[in-house]
């Protein structure tokens, strides 16, 4: 007897057909739903694109998000920047980068008005001198030189105080062939005070410029130049005490010191108690290397208190992507490329400061109260989540990063179940095996255990039905499913969403879906049309905060 209802079903479809209209193909083959513009935005911003997908390139993910952009700019240039100035300011993307792209894209737009709004726009989004090199470099690939644009980098000089420009000016030198010299002389901006000019002179002419034009009767005075731009020509030549001395009264940072000093163990310890945050975070490896960071040490105990401190880690807008890396390079007691190099640096991890960034993982994402429902976290280990990585840290492929987010989850939620799938029959076992395999995360787990557990299961194909199959077959009671993926699924024989639907059905529950985009592609498995699923973006800082005010809702 033919068997019909193996070709077709209204109840369940297989994923590689089209269950509904609103579908459309993802780059695996399978049927998923299309986000919209606005969501896209988001995503790119957040996400970026660094090392592209298992199934698209950097570039063409690049070039596809960019067309995003560009609807979404011509559509409301002005609600399109003000989103870029959000997730910019508020420290919720790992990256700056995705923000400055899009900011001189829309620099670069055909209409006059929303050109004006993204150069008002730049100080909000090019905080640093590095940001402004960046916008620099991309917005040439937009539009010309213009007065608008020379304006508006003159207006970004103007707009800080002497002692501001002067940090800027000895922290961030020059990056991507630009330099703050390159950038006055193409802005020219008018020095609002005599400081403001001693500075600009200083910065075109160097120090001895400013003598010069002082000897011959000027305006310029030496002794108008900031105190800390004084201490770095000092520091140049200065002896280690009295180095360390100029570190100490202004409050050098290590880019202000002499390279052959870099290794001095007493020239770190004088560089710490001042040393910023995220700068803290990048030389745990150096700091410890040279000496000052051993174990119960004082200078071990003062850096793991700062590292766990929400007001600095809050005010310093520490992404948690930021520890995470952080805390992987700094446990392997190598940076990534060491392998690869002769004398690189090596360090011997101190145990108080891993202990440290663990826990400032979590306390970077926004504060976040416990919902008391049941949560089963699923993580998508298939082959395409092994690809690519998050804010182009090397190693950090979605696969990965989707452990550290839902431990996020984990260690707040007090009734949860953590999971990975892949597809059946692909992994996990032999032919014919579920696909689904319970991963044992605890809250008391460390980060670099479990994100090493993670990394290390078999690959397979995609099947995102599996978590809400899996829960139903076992009869397990789940308020919110949180599936981590790249909606690239496509093996299963019925889709996500018909399996949401069963699982409601058979265990008289109203469970919701929350759907975690680790990459930057345009597709979701949640149901545009179902108020019961929610999309959000991988690594957005809001994130956690996000979902658990959906699941209690």
């Amino acid at each position: 007897m033919a068997n019909y209802i193996q070709h077709f079903a209204a109840l369940f479809t297989r994923q590689k057909d089209k269950a509904r209209p609103d579908q459309v193909e993802n780059d695996a083959g399978g049927f998923v739903f299309e986000l919209d513009d606005w969501a896209r935005l988001d995503r790119w911003l957040v996400l970026g694109c660094e090392g592209g997908t298992y199934y698209a390139t950097e570039r063409v993910l690049t070039q596809d998000n960019a067309r995003v952009l560009g609807r979404c700019l011509d559509a409301d240039g002005e609600r399109t920047i003000r989103r870029i100035v959000e997730i910019s300011r508020s420290g919720r993307a790992p990256k700056n980068e995705p923000a400055i792209f899009a900011l001189a894209m829309a620099a670069g737009h055909a209409r006059p008005e929303v050109r004006k709004s993204a150069l008002v726009a730049l100080p909000e989004v090019c905080r640093t001198g590095t940001d402004l090199f960046h916008f620099a470099r991309t917005v040439e690939g937009f539009r010309r030189w213009g007065r608008g644009l020379r304006s508006a980098i003159g207006a970004w000089y103007q707009g800080k105080s002497a002692d501001e420009l002067a940090y800027q000016a000895v922290k961030y030198r020059q990056r991507d062939g630009w330099s703050h010299k390159d950038l006055l002389r193409l802005s020219h901006p008018t020095p609002v005070t005599d400081e403001h000019g001693a500075m600009y002179r200083w910065i075109v002419g160097g120090m001895d410029a400013v003598k010069n034009e002082a000897a011959k009767g000027g305006a310029l005075d030496p002794e108008k130049l900031p105190a800390l731009v004084r201490a770095f020509e000092e520091a140049k030549d200065a002896p280690r005490e009295r180095l360390v001395t100029l570190v100490r009264e202004h409050r050098l940072t290590h880019e202000m010191v002499p390279t052959e000093w870099k290794n001095d163990p007493a020239v770190w310890e004088a560089l710490l108690p001042h040393m910023p945050q995220t700068a803290l975070l990048r030389n745990l490896g150096k700091m410890t290397a040279v000496g000052l960071l051993a174990p119960m040490s004082a200078a071990a105990r003062l850096v793991a208190t700062r590292l766990t401190d929400v007001e600095r880690l809050r005010r310093a807008r520490i992404h948690p992507v930021s520890v995470l890396s952080a805390l992987r390079i700094y446990a392997q007691g190598r940076g990534e490329r060491a392998q690869k190099r002769e004398n690189a640096l090596t360090w011997e991890p101190v145990r108080e400061i891993v202990d440290a960034l663990d826990e400032a993982f979590y306390l970077a994402f926004r504060s976040i109260e416990p919902t008391g429902k049941k949560h089963l976290l699923a993580l998508d280990v298939s082959s395409s989540m092994d690809s690519g990585t998050i804010a182009g840290i090397p190693g950090l492929t979605p696969r990965v990063a989707s452990a550290a987010m839902a431990m996020a989850t984990a260690r707040i939620e007090p009734s949860f179940g953590t999971l990975a799938f892949a597809s059946a029959g692909g992994a996990f076992g032999p032919r014919g095996a579920s696909g689904v395999m319970s991963l044992p995360l605890s809250p008391k787990q460390r980060l670099d255990d479990v994100l090493g557990m993670v990394g290390g299961l078999p690959f397979g194909g995609t099947d995102c039905a599996l978590p809400m199959i899996w829960a139903q077959k076992n009869k397990v009671e789940v308020d919110t499913f949180v599936v981590y993926t790249d909606s690239e699924t496509w093996a299963g024989e019925i889709h996500p969403f018909q399996a949401l639907r069963d699982y409601r059905q058979a265990m008289g529950r109203p469970a919701k879906l929350v759907v975690v985009g680790m990459t930057c592609t345009g597709f979701t498995i949640a149901d545009p049309q179902d108020p019961g699923m929610l999309d959000v973006v991988g690594f957005d800082a809001a994130a956690p905060q996000v979902m658990a005010d959906f699941s209690r809702a």
